[in-house]
């Protein structure tokens, strides 16, 4: 039976965004987590951990992230996990946010002179003593911007949860949809949304480039 759309269908879709920004948070979060040690591993003298971190960057930039999310819900289910969407939705977006945000630092880490390690190591400092203490404080100055843009797309990133049953914006939207039969209406309000979340993120990412840009020579 359709009934139609109210304000109790409004409210149940803006419920929504709580578990999108809680979902995003995690991913973001546990992203950095990843994407710190992905970064230091590209950047390392330890050939090993060049290699291991590459081949990771490639596989996840390289594939679908909805793929990813399928691999993992139905993946732990072969492998005899019973693991709920909202574990897979952010195992997957944390696994994928950290080799996107690796390779965004280690090009921050990279774009740190190469003078500043070099007078680190005349002063005897080993590669975590140099990392630490000199080139990551310069680096963090550098990664805020593209940081705070790759965030907008996570959030966005955050409604292919929808497939594995994660009840976020995108899945509120389309269980009203089912209920209501206005796919107009409905989708422009979680679009709306969406717009809400991110666009102040995205001004702010361009505020900050601005910001940090280093002066014209």
């Amino acid at each position: 039976m359709i009934r139609p759309f109210g304000f109790n269908e409004f409210l149940f879709i803006l419920s929504a965004v709580q578990w999108t920004l809680a979902l995003s948070l995690i991913a973001f979060i546990g992203g950095s987590i990843g994407g710190l040690i992905v970064s230091l591993g590209r950047t390392s003298p330890v050939k090993g951990l060049r290699i291991a971190s590459t081949a990771y960057i490639q596989v996840f930039q390289g594939t679908p992230l909805l793929m990813q999310l399928f691999l993992v819900f139905f993946g732990a289910t072969v492998l005899g996990f019973n693991v709920n969407p909202w574990i897979a939705a952010a195992l997957g977006l944390t696994l994928n946010a950290s080799a996107f945000l690796g390779e965004i630092w280690r090009g921050c880490i990279q774009a740190v002179p190469k003078g500043q390690s070099e007078a680190a190591m005349a002063l005897g400092l080993r590669y975590m003593g140099r990392m630490r203490y000199i080139v990551l404080p310069q680096a963090l100055k550098i990664a805020v911007p593209p940081t705070v843009g790759f965030l907008v797309q996570l959030i966005k990133s955050t409604s292919l949860a929808a497939i594995i049953g994660f009840t976020e914006l995108t899945r509120a939207g389309q269980i009203i949809n089912n209920a209501t039969f206005k796919p107009f209406l409905v989708f422009a309000i979680v679009a709306a949304l969406y717009f809400i979340l991110c666009w102040p993120l995205s001004l702010l990412s361009a505020r900050l480039e601005r910001r940090y840009a280093a002066p014209a020579r």
